[in-house]
């Protein structure tokens, strides 16, 4: 999955996502993902204006678009194109006016500049090779105090391992996100180690970090 090789705002992009991505599966996906208290944490709520990184096919996309309303926007961002017609049938199925979907490319997911409140980046950071760039990028898109929320899961199998090694395992850590962000521009003002476990599975414990742009 790079944004990658593979809106409220979610940067929740290549994007290769083989689990729970595909329409059929979000109801099973529901019993695993807390979507509600992520959003929460994010500071997601009616009115916000989101963007969604690595939308897929549009699971967290419907539902930033259910929680943020009418006054409300949702920036849905993928780099394969065949998704984004997927999410369009599936935003027109709802009725969902509120969500502009954009084909971004690698470096690059081609937001709106100082209009955003919140950026999602969901199981999609640890695949992006520029994600230096990538948070330039979020950072320029983001309302002066606007938050980014990187949400990923850590395989226990690479925990203490490079980077390198954990993003080979489609996994990464919070040591790393941490440290990336600062750089970026961005100051952590919430940590959760366990989110739940991705897909039922104990080995693959999901965690989010809250970052404000400085």
């Amino acid at each position: 999955m790079k944004f990658l090789k593979q809106s409220i705002i979610v940067f929740l992009l290549p994007f290769f996502g083989f689990a729970q991505y595909a329409e059929d599966e979000w109801e099973e996906r529901d019993n695993w993902m807390d979507t509600a208290f992520i959003f929460e944490k994010a500071g997601v709520t009616q009115g916000s204006y989101v963007a969604d990184i690595g939308c897929h096919e549009g699971y967290l996309s419907v539902r930033l678009a259910n929680t943020v309303g009418a006054r409300g926007r949702v920036y849905a961002v993928d780099v394969v194109a065949h998704r984004l017609e997927t999410l369009k049938e599936n935003l027109k199925t709802r009725n969902l006016q509120n969500v502009n979907v954009i084909l971004g490319d690698y470096e690059d997911p081609k937001l709106p500049k100082n209009e955003l409140d919140v950026v999602i980046i969901m199981d999609a950071y640890h695949e992006m090779t520029n994600y230096m760039k990538i948070l330039s990028h979020v950072n320029m898109a983001l309302k002066p105090g606007g938050t980014i929320v990187i949400v990923e899961k850590l395989k226990s199998h690479v925990k203490g391992k490079s980077r390198d090694e954990q993003t080979n395992a489609h996994s990464l850590g919070t040591k790393y996100v941490k440290e990336e962000l600062h750089k970026g521009g961005f100051k952590v003002t919430y940590k959760n180690n366990d989110v739940g476990h991705w897909e039922n599975d104990e080995n693959k414990i999901i965690w989010m970090l809250v970052a404000k742009k400085e």
